[in-house]
């Protein structure tokens, strides 16, 4: 009977020595990052002794799932906020506006326009003008530098995830080697670490989990794409720009002599890098591409205005900025000799939509030029041109792109043209002279004093003054072909006769309303009346025999009707909003709508993060809580544990002392 009172005792003391262990260790390690609480489990041996333990980790698979997934969409809006917030903040700064810029560029040419021969309120506007240049290069700048600043983190982070793949990989080997025969022998502090890299790994990319022969862990991305493998195999993550090295995207390198490499969808990777993939598409490149456009349209509709009117020195307005020219990003994949060049085509700017643009081949003389989005995602319907002479031409919506080839495509070459986001910070001057703004309207007109009618004539409308395709002739000065004209009313209704300087005559009816009056001269005209340029209206009633004369407006250096045209730009609706033409006014909006939409459309992004981000939050700290309910150590707990141990310990001593004084007794009488 003494016997089993020892084997009792001594198993007793065996068993709670083993539970104080446990409960030493938890305590000691409540600070210890990754560690899961453990637990040891006894059974009961025939005749009432206490079995070996078992030591477990206190572990909800479906806790540990769960906070793996919340703690990736809460690293997503961590990251993306903090990226969003900062280019937010920015923007919404006074200082960085563009409207800003803008109003003051105008401001100096209603200056220009008061007094238009004085070349100091001319040179205020050539400051303004540069101011507005040098903002915009600003603001491209701060997107430039958020995009190399998301490429450096990118390359971090996606170190980073390669170092935990291995690492994951590497510890199952560990756990294989050794559950091969028991899991049991496996020591925790592995298994630890490993749920440790799988957290960690977490927070970077979305992952799911399962579980492998042998204890292993086998990893996949959201996506479905396998990072850690049966049997140690793993696959890493590459940083890769394909067409431009400057806008990297993730993808898998597939190991094991396998040199394929699959392309991932950022938008399902969540975590930290979804996060600074999803602030760069999202944010980033729309901004960028929004204040290219707004340059572009700007740029080109006061270059055109400005060519309709006359300088200070009497010649034809010429470019006030240099347009870039941008070359095409050729995809790797090319195998032509082909390259491409893009540009604006003058008087298209708004044509253009704030998106980059592919260019694909699909014959040696053919190509599909459609708009895509930061994600290169087709958007709306593709135009087909053709390759004339290293030019692509055809009929359709153009975007208003002007481009040329050299070299030899082959069919399914594809190039992407990002003439938004480059012209951003390319945008120039094209003269810092005063004297090169176009304030005056290069023609004049004037009813002759004999006129017995009530007609008057309009200061009249220049359209175009292209020496090529109008009767404006280059030299210097400039000259009307074969003028001044003369306009007299015939004896016909709305007849008139137009008579140029050598007398070449052409007989002409007008509208009855007298606008638009040389709408109906051109065609079958004779030079120079084919292509004149200009028009004008008549106002009243004339009489037969009443003339009008229209001339090149020498020496009109205080007039300022283009300078008015040119002031008009400010309002006038030529930022294109969307790729599909609406046909609605709409569709179109002015340089400070257009930058208010950037402005707020950061803001809205931002906020709409912050607000998505406050839910994942709340949802991680639920499941943390929950994980940690059963996972963490509690220092209340195993302190009562601890005391209820060392009870127990002291208790079987005990029964060891009981049994030895029995025994002994035993042995007294035996004697």
């Amino acid at each position: 009977m003494s016997f089993d009172l020892l084997n009792i005792g001594a198993a007793g003391v065996r068993a709670n020595s083993e539970l104080l262990q446990t409960t030493s260790k938890n305590i000691a390690n409540l600070n210890t990052k990754g560690y899961i609480r453990e637990r040891t489990e006894h059974g009961t041996m025939i005749g009432g002794m206490v079995g070996r333990g078992e030591t477990v980790r206190l572990i909800n698979q479906f806790a540990q799932q769960q906070l793996n997934r919340d703690i990736s969409n809460q690293s997503y809006y961590e990251q993306f906020v903090t990226e969003a917030s900062r280019v937010d903040t920015l923007f919404a700064q006074d200082s960085n506006s563009l409207s800003k810029s803008i109003n003051s560029m105008f401001n100096n040419l209603q200056s220009a326009i008061n007094l238009p021969s004085s070349t100091t309120n001319r040179s205020l506007f050539m400051t303004g003008a540069q101011g507005l240049v040098d903002q915009m290069d600003r603001l491209s700048g701060i997107v430039v530098d958020q995009n190399s600043i998301v490429n450096e983190q990118l390359d971090i982070f996606s170190e980073e995830a390669n170092n935990l793949v291995q690492k994951i990989s590497e510890l199952n080997k560990q756990v294989a080697s050794k559950s091969a025969l028991n899991l049991n022998n496996v020591d925790h502090s592995v298994l630890n670490e490993r749920d440790q890299a799988i957290k960690e790994l977490a927070e970077l990319v979305d992952i799911e989990t399962l579980d492998g022969e042998n204890g292993e862990k086998l990893v996949f991305l959201g996506t479905g794409d396998a990072l850690v493998m049966q049997g140690g195999a793993f696959n890493l993550f590459a940083m890769k720009g394909n067409p431009d090295p400057n806008h990297k995207e993730l993808i898998l390198d597939i190991k094991d002599k396998n040199v394929v490499q699959l392309e991932l969808d950022s938008g399902s990777l969540k975590g930290k890098i979804g996060g600074l993939l999803a602030f760069r598409d999202e944010v980033l490149i729309p901004a960028q591409n929004q204040l290219g456009q707004i340059g572009l349209a700007l740029a080109d509709a006061f270059n055109q205005q400005n060519r309709l009117g006359m300088d200070l020195d009497g010649n034809i307005g010429g470019d006030i900025f240099k347009i870039p020219t941008v070359g095409g990003f050729a995809y790797s994949e090319n195998t032509g000799t082909a390259a491409l060049t893009a540009t604006l085509e003058p008087g298209r700017g708004n044509e253009l939509p704030a998106t980059d643009f592919q260019v694909t081949y699909t014959s040696a003389t053919t190509v599909e030029i459609t708009a895509v989005d930061a994600k290169g995602n087709p958007i709306g319907t593709p135009t087909t041109g053709n390759i004339a002479g290293g030019v692509i031409t055809g009929t359709g919506d153009y975007f208003g792109l002007q481009m040329n080839v050299t070299g030899s495509g082959a069919t399914g070459d594809r190039f992407l043209v990002k003439l938004n986001q480059q012209a951003a910070t390319g945008l120039e001057l094209a003269t810092q002279r005063p004297e090169a703004l176009a304030l005056a309207s290069p023609i004049r007109t004037e009813k002759s004093a004999d006129n017995n009618g009530t007609a008057t004539i309009s200061a009249g409308v220049v359209t175009d003054t292209d020496p090529a395709t109008s009767a404006f002739a280059a030299g210097t000065p400039p000259t009307l072909n074969d003028g001044p004209y003369t306009l007299t009313k015939t004896a016909n209704a709305n007849e008139y006769t137009l008579t140029s300087n050598s007398g070449t005559t052409h007989t002409f009816t007008a509208p009855a309303d007298g606008k638009d009056i040389l709408s109906g001269v051109g065609g079958a005209a004779p030079a120079p009346f084919d292509n004149l340029g200009f028009t004008f209206d008549i106002e009243g009633t004339p009489n037969t025999g009443d003339s009008f004369e229209i001339s090149f407006n020498t020496g009109g250096f205080d007039d300022n009707r283009n300078g008015a045209a040119l002031d008009g730009l400010k309002s006038s609706d030529l930022v294109r909003q969307n790729v599909e033409p609406t046909g609605s006014t709409e569709s179109h909006k002015t340089f400070n709508e257009a930058y208010a939409d950037i402005v707020t459309g950061v803001g809205v992004i931002t906020n709409q993060a912050k607000t998505n981000g406050a839910a994942f939050e709340a949802l991680a700290n639920q499941s943390s809580a929950w994980f940690e309910s059963l996972s963490g150590v509690n220092l209340d707990e195993e302190a009562a544990n601890l005391l209820r141990f060392q009870q127990s310990y002291s208790a079987s001593a005990q029964v060891i002392s009981a049994a030895r004084t029995v025994f002994d007794t035993l042995l007294s009488a035996a004697r």
